[in-house]
């Protein structure tokens, strides 16, 4: 499997991070070795010393797909998910200096939380509320409705590109609110005011 993220998704999370609104969905990929084992903590990588939470909506792919119009992408996923996308800042922004690709700063081992994952008929997708709580203060609160492509738009996107296969997961974009995360961190994420995950920073 795959994972397939999106990136600059809400307009409040561009404008926190200085960047540029794009035209198209900005699209970039992490390993399966870039999910972090269920029940273990994450460890802050040696070459990092700005590592940023990222919590976003997640879309579990439940048959193959290619070139999918946006009317039938919802064929494509009964499940939807909450997971993290932790980003080594630091060494994003070496990389974005520089012109080059973001995998050592998006992709590293770990990076990748993929929480539980929930029928999609429980929630009304074009306004689902999440939040990531760190230590049970609430530090991004975000809401689908607030997305700048909605999923089925995502999924047609992506699949004009990516044959899209059984198990593949979309992370959809982060809201406004991302932050650094340090040793001893509890982070956890709900969708709806669902648990969907919790893990400790090491």
């Amino acid at each position: 499997m795959k994972i397939i993220c999106i990136g600059r998704n809400y307009a409040k999370h561009i404008e926190e991070l200085a960047n540029e609104k794009p035209e198209n969905p900005v699209v970039f990929l992490k390993p399966d070795s870039a999910i972090l084992p269920k029940k273990m903590p994450f460890f802050i990588p040696p070459f990092s010393n700005d590592v940023h939470y990222e919590v976003e909506v997640l879309v579990k792919i439940n048959k193959v797909g290619k070139h999918i119009s946006s009317k039938f992408a919802h064929k494509y996923y009964d499940t939807i998910g909450l997971g993290i996308d932790f980003t080594a800042r630091d060494v994003q922004a070496k990389c974005k200096e520089k012109g080059l690709p973001w995998e050592k700063a998006k992709a590293f081992d770990g990076s990748a939380v993929v929480g539980e994952f929930y029928p999609k008929e429980e929630f009304n997708l074009e306004n689902l509320s999440f939040q990531l709580l760190k230590n049970d203060e609430v530090v991004q609160d975000g809401n689908t409705s607030n997305m700048m492509w909605k999923i089925d738009e995502l999924i047609s996107y992506v699949s004009q590109y990516f044959t899209l296969k059984k198990g593949d997961i979309i992370f959809t974009g982060t809201p406004a609110g991302v932050g650094k995360v340090t040793e001893e961190d509890v982070l956890t994420g709900t969708i709806e005011g669902k648990q969907a995950f919790q893990i400790k920073v090491k």
